[in-house]
């Protein structure tokens, strides 16, 4: 076995493809790959840059009052890899053109993040690590 593989892919749990189907289309600028029920779930799924997919799955028995919460066990945030911190800027406005709220950008010692959420809570984030 060589080198740990990449990431490949990512799937979140959404209450409703339907809702949450637009609302990624604006944030990556793009149609989804794949749109399809499966019968057991449905699911929609983007190909990110660099290979890696983001996919949002919709399960019959997901209540329709439940809401993502980091601090259970499992999934904390999706974070996405920008180069600069003035790309995360450029996110920002794209935020606040899409209406989503966020915690603006965010400097510490190990990078700049740009914090925000999707329709069902799910943690999301871009990040760029300190220049040198």
């Amino acid at each position: 076995m060589s080198e740990f593989p990449p990431l490949g892919h990512v799937a979140l749990t959404v209450k409703s493809c339907d809702v949450s189907r637009p609302w990624y289309e604006a944030l990556f600028g793009t149609s989804p790959l794949i749109d399809e029920n499966t019968g057991p779930w449905y699911h929609v799924v983007w190909a990110l840059p660099g290979g890696g997919l983001l996919g949002i799955h919709e399960h019959p028995g997901t209540p329709k009052d439940d809401r993502f919460d980091e601090l259970r066990v499992g999934l904390d945030h999706v974070s996405f890899h920008c180069e600069s911190r003035s790309e995360l800027e450029g996110w920002k406005v794209r935020l606040d053109g899409m209406g989503v709220e966020n915690g603006g950008v965010v400097d510490a010692p190990y990078g700049s993040g740009l914090s925000f959420r999707d329709p069902d809570g799910n943690a999301l984030e871009f990040f760029a690590a300190p220049q040198t």
